[in-house]
């Protein structure tokens, strides 16, 4: 049976912004579920025996290829299985989170997952990702241009790639609370958490539908 997939990269418990909002998209959502927590079950980073079983015929795999194989088979199954997505991914350090990535690469296989003659197989299913950020890099703002994660996404994961349709929920500002000098920004935090919050439902009741 169709499912959402949700994909939590945050290194935070439940005081996660990005793990608040993906709470109130799940509360809204009306369908199955499989979740996995790469804090807590991390995704292992590729190796040579990863990607060289992807391109070698499994009769002759070593040991090492077979285990990295079944890694992939199982992530790979995963996605595939799912009918809508829900990925948790706070920018660290400009960028994603390294578990989010060594996700990535278990799943974006050439002739499994991308890059098919008859197209990827998740093509035109809808992702939702959470992105708290500390900041804002939003046009006209100081750090605009500094947001290394969305565009990283957008390509691994867009509709030349994966082929999913992107749904971007981006709380900002969320170091306003607990920084002096952001103090000034603490209303504005607020607000862009508010609206994310709603536009979590929001989206989780219309996908859902």
């Amino acid at each position: 049976m169709p499912y959402l997939l949700h994909i939590d990269s945050t290194a935070f418990d439940s005081t996660s912004i990005s793990r608040q909002v993906a709470a109130s998209f799940r509360d809204a959502w009306t369908g199955d579920v499989v979740y996995r927590d790469l804090a807590v079950t991390p995704a292992p980073h590729i190796t040579a025996a990863g990607v060289s079983a992807r391109l070698s015929d499994r009769a002759g795999h070593t040991p090492e290829q077979t285990a990295a194989q079944l890694i992939q088979d199982e992530l790979i199954d995963e996605f595939r299985g799912a009918s809508a997505y829900l990925f948790t991914v706070p920018m660290y350090n400009y960028t994603m989170p390294s578990v989010f990535k060594a996700w990535l690469d278990q799943v974006v296989v050439v002739g499994r997952t991308i890059a098919m003659p008859e197209g990827p197989p998740a093509a035109g299913r809808p992702a939702v990702i959470v992105s708290a950020r500390g900041g804002s890099y939003e046009p006209g703002v100081p750090n605009y241009g500094m947001d290394h994660l969305f565009p990283t996404l957008e390509t691994a994961m867009g509709p030349k790639t994966l082929g999913l349709t992107i749904h971007a929920i981006k709380p900002e500002l969320t170091l306003a609370p607990v920084v002096p000098a952001m103090a000034a920004l603490i209303d504005l935090n607020t607000a862009s958490v508010a609206a994310s919050h709603e536009e979590a439902r929001r989206l989780a009741r219309l996908l859902a539908a």
